[in-house]
């Protein structure tokens, strides 16, 4: 409490002056042009006492007041033709430099010239002293340009009594930026108080008096040295898993990690500490950006009625919104439930009725009501979001996964081939590559099921295939996320487990690229770069909310893999076409060949064999359905 009182009439002080510093600005110019105008009359004056060895009598004795006002109108010449005056540049910064040498070369040699011709015997300085005179003004009006900006910059210092200690972590030229955008600004929130670099040749580096404090391995001793609570993240691009051991060696010194918004902000100088926000799970797996040709998108988006299945979801929602931007004719959101279409349309939107043509309400399962929305609203290009999704659940009833997954795509491929759907998108799983489950397998038919309508319509019927997607709805993250939230413990199958993720925008971004660059038959699988160990996931989640949680370990569930594939055993990674979409084949599969039967036991054993199943794999009986 003590602290508090005695830290508020300084910050109160600071703000005042500050406020008077805004104040004078609107009359700075003339106040600078009276400090260059005193140091240059004081400049000569000081080299004329030093020729006449320090005797102040002799120099007013030569007529020095004679100078006076041919000084003063010498600068306020050169300083207006070189710009100084007319605020081409900030005050005191190093722009200002060349045009300050110039001003004073200038004031020396009219002051030369005039001292030698014009201002008679004796001469008000000697010669000599004109010259030293000349020096010492540059230095002077320099000086006084310094002395002004470091007062200012400090008065602009955010209070270390008011503001977090951060440490930079950076490795160039955004140091600078980071550093400068907070030391402006009187209001931040945070204030720089080390730098950490791992290039040996900037250990003895200051910037803006905020120094090195060493390297990564060197954390903790500067933490301790200059009493920082966090550490910014400020790299144009971080290598992957680089975020991850920069967040692991700060939460166990207890340092909590920031990061700085986007790339775009980093390199194009728009900075601000407004900008710098906490660790997001994306960032702790290293996501990189996407380079979407949007080009492309457009070309076939544009103008066309778009329909959406499973428009409500998590990946089928960001679909909608993407694609909203690209002007489509129509934008057709196709859901079973009613009110993840009203959220939909409520983000798109700003308002949700749920009385425009916008909205479909139909289950996939019923092929007659699908037709007739198709047959009525005739779209163009189709993106195939909906399915059942949660692999432990579809292992306990295969038949619900059968029917949504396989049935319903199958009634959704017919309906679009049968008014002449020019492009039809499947997104599909990386559990559908050498399946083991359940969701696998009813994906991998989905997608062979979408190569055998494309090998015969008239459009591009493709399926697209991608991992975990962070932050959807129930994802491992979300869960993660609400057991932290609950006290724990948090639970991990296997300290080994790993497996691909994505951001929604990301994967939705390359989804509607797929649409652009494929070939009828064909699955397009998405790079998301090296799979992620899970249990890493987990204890920098829970270093990062700072309580102290256990992670338990449950075991592998019935059908789930260790690792995920990206690929089947006969598929290759190709891309001709985009850097991170790999192109493969997939077998057809003609829909003459599914079940009849919907029993259980009988529709995993007819996936597991048309996808090339194990038997042995199925380690749990399913519920009588």
């Amino acid at each position: 409490m003590t602290e508090r009182t005695s830290s508020a009439p300084k910050a109160s002080l600071r703000w005042r002056i500050v406020g008077g510093l805004a104040q004078i600005s609107r009359v700075a110019t003339p106040i600078r042009i009276v400090l260059d105008l005193s140091a240059w009359v004081f400049a000569i004056f000081i080299a004329g006492l030093l020729r006449f060895e320090m005797v102040v009598a002799e120099v007013f004795a030569q007529g020095f007041w004679r100078l006076v006002p041919i000084v003063v109108v010498l600068q306020l010449l050169t300083g207006t033709a070189t710009g100084l005056y007319r605020r081409r540049w900030r005050y005191g910064s190093f722009d200002e430099v060349a045009a300050l040498v110039a001003a004073a070369a200038l004031n020396m040699g009219g002051l030369f010239l005039l001292n030698q011709f014009y201002l008679g015997t004796p001469r008000p300085v000697p010669q000599s002293a004109m010259l030293l005179g000349g020096a010492i003004g540059l230095l002077l009006t320099a000086g006084v340009r310094y002395t002004w900006r470091l007062v200012t910059d400090y008065l602009r210092r955010p209070s270390l009594d008011d503001a977090e200690r951060l440490l930079i972590f950076s490795d160039g030229e955004v140091a600078v930026e980071v550093v400068a955008a907070m030391l402006r600004n009187t209001g931040s929130v945070y204030v720089p108080v080390g730098l950490i670099d791992d290039r040996r040749n900037r250990r003895r580096l200051s910037i803006q008096g905020v120094p090195v404090l060493g390297g990564r391995s060197e954390l903790k001793a500067a933490a301790e040295r200059s009493g920082a609570t966090a550490i910014l993240v400020a790299l144009p691009e971080p290598d992957p898993g680089l975020m991850g051991e920069i967040a692991d060696q700060a939460s166990s010194i207890g340092l909590r990690v920031k990061v700085l918004p986007t790339v775009a902000q980093m390199l194009d100088g728009s900075i601000s500490v407004a900008g710098i926000r906490n660790l997001t799970e994306a960032d702790l797996l290293g996501r990189r950006q996407v380079d979407t040709n949007v080009e492309e998108i457009v070309g076939y988006v544009q103008g066309r009625r778009v329909l959406v299945t499973g428009a409500g979801g998590s990946i089928g929602s960001e679909l909608c919104r993407q694609l909203s931007r690209y002007e489509p004719a129509e934008l057709i959101m196709l859901d079973r439930d009613e009110s993840a279409l009203h959220a939909v349309e409520m983000s798109i939107s700003g308002r949700a009725m749920l009385d425009t043509p916008n909205t479909a309400l139909c289950n996939l399962r019923d092929a007659d009501a699908l037709n007739r929305i198709f047959e009525e609203r005739r779209p163009e290009v189709v993106f195939h979001a909906a399915a059942l999704k949660h692999l432990p659940l579809l292992e306990q009833f295969p038949a619900e996964g059968f029917k949504t997954n396989v049935m319903g795509t199958l009634n959704t491929l017919q309906a679009a081939q049968r008014v002449g759907v020019e492009v039809f998108v499947n997104v599909s799983t990386d559990k559908a590559a050498n399946p083991t489950s359940v969701l696998g397998y009813s994906k991998r038919v989905a997608e062979r099921l979408t190569a055998h309508i494309g090998a015969k319509a008239d459009g591009t019927y493709l399926s697209v295939r991608f991992g975990n997607v962070l932050g959807s709805r129930g994802s491992v993250l979300v869960a993660f996320r609400e057991q932290i939230k609950a006290g724990g413990p948090v639970t991990v199958t296997d300290k080994n487990v790993t497996r691909f993720f994505m951001t929604v925008a990301e994967a939705v971004q390359l989804v509607i690229q797929a649409g652009a660059i494929s070939h009828p038959g064909e699955v397009l699988v998405l790079d998301m770069g090296e799979p992620v160990r899970i249990y890493d996931i987990a204890r920098r989640l829970i270093a990062q909310s700072g309580e102290n949680i256990d992670i338990a370990i449950t075991g592998l569930r019935p059908g789930e893999k260790l690792h995920e594939e990206l690929f089947s055993d006969d598929e290759a990674d190709h891309r001709p076409k985009h850097p991170l979409i790999s192109h493969a084949r997939v077998p057809v599969l003609d829909p003459d060949q599914l079940p009849s039967d919907m029993s259980p036991e009988v529709l995993f054993e007819w996936m597991r064999r048309v996808c090339g199943g194990d038997s042995g794999s199925r380690k749990t009986a399913v519920r009588t359905e």
